[in-house]
């Protein structure tokens, strides 16, 4: 697992809105980096939205929201359409980007194992330094804890 201080891994991902995606394009800013399990789920919705919700309060702190998750370009589209989201969602269907930033684990539901994504934001500062990582987060109050760290 990453640890604060050290340098986020850098990547590049298309996005929703069909460009292509650099952590590099955001230096000079903070990035709350959120991975997430899938588009359109009753938690990935809430935390969505939420982010959302408070953007405007984020972008006068000078950051930047992005999402990521294994989901299609085009999975994202639609997410970001039905819910108006106005960040960059990113799709990592290899998965290199969630496994650089620890985030790909093995799970399990109901007895079952399984490999997927462990709810993950990480704080990236101005100069591409990781200041914070919540683990295995909650949805519920999530922005507020994320607000509280900027």
């Amino acid at each position: 697992m990453l640890k604060i201080g050290e340098s986020a891994p850098d990547f590049k991902l298309p996005s929703a809105d069909g460009s292509t995606v650099s952590l590099k394009d955001y230096r000079g800013k903070k990035v709350v980096l959120y991975f997430y399990p899938k588009d359109s789920t009753p938690g990935c919705t809430k935390e969505a939205c939420s982010f959302q919700d408070n953007l405007e309060t984020l972008k006068k702190k000078n950051v930047e929201v992005v999402g990521i998750s294994a989901d299609s370009v085009n999975s994202h589209q639609k997410f970001s359409a039905k819910y108006s989201l106005s960040f960059r969602l990113l799709s990592d269907p290899g998965r290199e980007v969630l496994k650089a930033y620890g985030v790909w684990k093995r799970k399990s539901f109901l007895g079952k194992k399984y490999m997927g994504i462990e709810r993950t934001t990480f704080i990236i500062d101005e100069k591409g330094k990781i200041a914070h990582i919540f683990q295995k987060v909650k949805v519920i109050g999530h922005t507020e804890e994320v607000l509280d760290k900027l």
